[in-house]
């Protein structure tokens, strides 16, 4: 995936409907629409302006115009970018109404609707992943009667350093997107918060991420809600094959691989975890190990998953990003900043997620006391260009 890490001179404008139902986004799979034959003759289709209710023009091939004219009754795809499509595709017809359901006080359409529970094999590593997913939350059942504010407190700061540290600076924004640099010693400090998430090594992470990005609400996007929001939330990851056959392995993440401390984290991940586990039952016996482990784990995944699932169903868009990403505040509010969704994937190389002064970002502000005292450098923010080209209107 060609990562974008810093904002382009001449940012693409990007030519699509602001609709959140269907998206054909430019060289990459069109949803419901078969392969392209090799052989195929180039037709040159013409830019929708957003501007327009129609285009000036729509295809220069008169053989597809006479073939369209003779089939009328079915339903010509609408294409919102330049593309190369063969006079020899027909699209298939219409899906009668009401085939489709839409994801609950949302217009997002279950396209493709998955069920990762049946109807398929169970690997050794789907079944330990589940398996984990489900003993911290029946771990999280003790905590109403293994309270103490010991124990709470101590849940609360590792939410903080898991969760705001690790996944949201290190993992997502400083790892995945390269949009600040760090000393190694702080960037790989970071990172090993991260891994006391349990959400994955570091390289496993940032490559399916980026793969969310570059195939964003695709058939090939490893999380996204047109297969159900539960899907997007959290059953993806018990289909542990599902990335590696959309998308293909870790190749995504070779400046990751490259570097002997990811690859060390990687191979030895589970044992941190069990570790920090250990402590925490030396520390303050069965409750910390409830809350510290149970309760913080539990609480940092689902808001993680949120990011996934919510803040591609409800909320408001305001770039023009050709997915379903959207600006979410409550989100935003449990996730350190990262529920400004629709602002990230419209300027992905961006440190900072609020981008307006209302909209809370702690991550942000993180970033900017680091840059402040010398720790972060080549911070990276959208030009006002780019925002112009970008807003939706």
């Amino acid at each position: 995936m060609d990562l974008i890490t810093s904002p382009p001179a001449n940012p693409k404008t990007h030519h699509c409907f602001p609709l959140h139902r269907t998206f054909n986004r430019p060289e990459r799979p069109v949803l419901g629409f078969r392969p392209l034959p090799q052989s195929s003759k180039v037709l040159n289709f013409v830019h929708y302006d957003s501007k327009q209710s129609q285009p000036n023009k729509f295809l220069t091939s008169t053989k597809l115009f006479s073939h369209l004219l003779t089939n009328s009754n079915r339903t010509v795809p609408t294409i919102s970018t330049t593309a190369a499509l063969s006079e020899s595709t027909e699209p298939e017809a219409e899906t009668e109404p009401g085939k489709y359901r839409t994801i609950l006080l949302s217009d997002v359409i279950v396209k493709r609707p998955r069920n990762v529970f049946m109807g398929r094999e169970w690997n050794l590593r789907d079944m330990a992943t589940a398996g984990v997913v489900l003993a911290m939350h029946l771990l999280s059942l003790f905590a109403p009667f293994q309270f103490n504010w010991g124990a709470f407190w101590v849940a609360v700061a590792l939410y903080v350093v898991t969760g705001l540290f690790g996944i949201t600076l290190s993992y997502h924004r400083n790892l995945s997107h390269k949009s600040f640099k760090l000393p190694k010693w702080l960037e790989y400090l970071f990172a090993y918060c991260a891994v006391q998430a349990l959400q994955g090594s570091p390289i496993d992470w940032v490559s399916t991420h980026r793969y969310h990005h570059q195939f964003c609400d695709s058939e090939r996007d490893p999380h996204s809600p047109i297969e159900g929001f539960w899907v997007s939330h959290i059953s993806w990851l018990f289909d542990t094959n599902s990335v590696a056959e959309r998308c293909g392995g870790s190749n995504n993440a070779g400046d990751l691989e490259k570097q002997p401390f990811y690859k060390l984290i990687q191979k030895t991940y589970i044992a941190h975890p069990i570790a920090l586990g250990i402590l925490l039952y030396a520390m303050g016996g069965f409750p910390f190990l409830v809350w510290g482990m149970g309760v913080r784990i539990i609480w940092v995944y689902h808001i993680t998953w949120l990011v996934n699932s919510a803040c591609h169903v409800w909320g408001k868009q305001a770039w023009n990003t050709c997915d379903l990403s959207r600006n979410n505040w409550w989100v935003a509010l449990l996730a350190f900043g990262e529920g400004w969704h629709n602002n990230h994937h419209a300027f992905e190389y961006s440190a900072r997620h609020g981008l307006n002064w209302w909209q809370l970002d702690m991550t942000w502000y993180v970033v900017r006391f680091l840059q402040a005292i010398g720790l972060a450098t080549d911070v990276k923010l959208p030009t006002e260009a780019h925002k112009q080209r970008m807003a939706l209107n």
